[in-house]
C-alpha cells in the first residue's frame, strides 16, 4: 500500500507538470487554440480588439488560403504570420524561426496571404453615404460646422530604403523628413474611421498634387466641407465640386491674425487633430509603417497587377485599424 501511495503521488506530480508544460507550449505556439484562450495575446500580436474580430477576418479569408497535406503551416498559422509582420514589423528570418519553417517558405506565405488579405478586406475602406455621415455626426463637429463635414484629409510618410535608380531617388526624397519616403493621402470621417487612402506616391510629391490626382475629390457632394492643414491649397479644386475647403488662416504678410481668424483657426485645429490621432493609431498599431525603412522591393508592381505591395499594406493596416474603437468621442 505504501508503494501504491508513492506511485499515486508521483503520478499526480507528473500529471501536474505535464499540464503546466502543455500550457507553456500553448503560449509559445501561434495556432487558433492559443489565441482563443488568450485575449491579451490577440491584442498584442494582431492589434485587433478581441479574438471574435480576429476569427471573423480569418473566416473571410480562409477559403482562399491554400493548405495541402504537405503544408507545414495551417491556414490560421499562415494568416497569423502575416499579421505578426504587419503588427511588429518582424524580419522574415525571425518569422521563420518562430514558426519553424524555412526562410523561403516564410517569404512565400507572406506574399501570398498579403494579396488575399487585400483582396478580401479592401471593400471596408468605403466613402459613407451622406445621410449616414449626418446621422452619426459627433457633437463637436455639429457645433462647429453643422452636419456638413465630409472628410478630414492629411498625408503621412513611410521611410523606405534608398533606391538605386537615380530618378526614383529624386522622386522619393522628402525634404520634410530628410529621408527617402513614400507618401499616402488619408481621408478620415468625422466619426474617426478611415474612409479613403491613396496609393503610395514618392515623398517629393506635394500635398496639393496628391489630393487632386488621387481621386478623393470625386467623392465630394455639393455643400460638403473638407478640413485640412495649410499645405493643402486645393480650394479651387474642391470648389469645382461645389464643396468648401476649411484650412487655418495665413498671416499673408500681416503681423498677426484678426480675432475672428484666430477663433476660426482654433476651431479647425481642434477638429483636424482627429486625423493625426487616427494616423498615429494606425502607425502605432502596425509597426511596418514606421519602425524600419521598408525594403525597396515592396515599391515594385508585379507584372499583371495594378498595385505595389506597399499600396496593399497601407490599405490592410487602415482596415484593421478601423475595426478598433474610434478615437473620436461620438457624444
Amino acid at each position: 500500500m505504501d508503494d501504491i501511495e508513492k506511485m499515486e503521488d508521483v503520478l499526480r506530480q507528473n500529471t501536474t507538470e505535464l499540464g503546466d508544460l502543455r500550457t507553456k507550449a500553448l503560449d509559445t505556439q501561434f495556432n487558433q487554440e492559443s489565441f482563443e484562450k488568450n485575449e491579451d495575446k490577440t491584442k498584442f500580436y494582431t492589434g485587433l480588439p478581441n479574438f471574435l474580430v480576429l476569427i471573423q477576418i480569418f473566416e473571410l479569408c480562409k477559403p482562399y488560403i491554400t493548405c495541402g497535406p504537405k503544408s507545414v503551416l495551417s491556414k490560421f498559422e499562415q494568416f497569423i504570420l502575416v499579421l505578426l509582420r504587419l503588427r511588429l514589423n518582424l524580419p522574415l528570418k525571425d518569422l521563420a524561426f518562430r514558426f519553424k519553417i524555412s526562410l523561403s517558405t516564410a517569404s512565400r506565405v507572406w506574399h501570398k496571404v498579403i494579396d488575399i488579405l487585400h483582396e478580401r478586406l479592401e471593400f471596408q475602406i468605403e466613402w459613407p453615404e451622406r445621410h449616414v455621415l449626418q446621422d452619426t455626426m459627433p457633437m463637436a463637429f455639429r457645433q462647429a460646422f453643422g452636419r456638413r463635414v465630409a472628410v478630414i484629409v492629411d498625408c503621412f510618410e513611410v521611410f523606405i530604403e534608398r533606391p538605386s535608380n537615380l530618378l526614383a531617388r529624386a522622386q522619393t526624397w522628402s525634404n520634410y523628413k530628410h529621408h527617402h519616403t513614400v507618401k499616402f493621402l488619408i481621408g478620415v470621417a468625422p466619426q474617426g474611421y478611415v474612409t479613403f487612402i491613396s496609393r503610395a506616391w514618392g515623398g517629393r510629391v506635394s500635398d496639393k498634387q496628391i489630393t487632386v490626382e488621387s481621386g478623393l475629390l470625386k467623392n465630394l457632394l455639393p455643400g460638403d466641407i473638407v478640413l485640412a492643414d495649410r499645405g493643402f491649397n486645393v480650394g479651387d479644386s474642391v470648389g469645382f465640386y461645389c464643396a468648401t475647403l476649411q484650412i487655418p488662416a495665413f498671416t499673408k504678410g500681416r503681423k498677426q491674425l484678426s480675432a475672428y481668424e484666430v477663433a476660426e483657426t482654433r476651431k479647425i485645429a481642434n477638429l483636424r487633430i482627429h486625423v493625426e490621432r487616427v494616423i498615429g493609431l494606425v502607425r502605432r498599431k502596425y509597426q511596418i509603417l514606421q519602425s524600419r525603412a521598408m525594403p525597396i522591393e515592396h515599391m515594385a508592381t508585379k507584372p499583371g497587377e495594378a498595385l505595389a505591395l506597399i499600396d496593399k499594406i497601407g490599405v490592410i493596416c487602415c482596415v484593421l485599424s478601423n475595426l478598433s474603437e474610434s478615437v473620436v468621442p461620438l457624444d
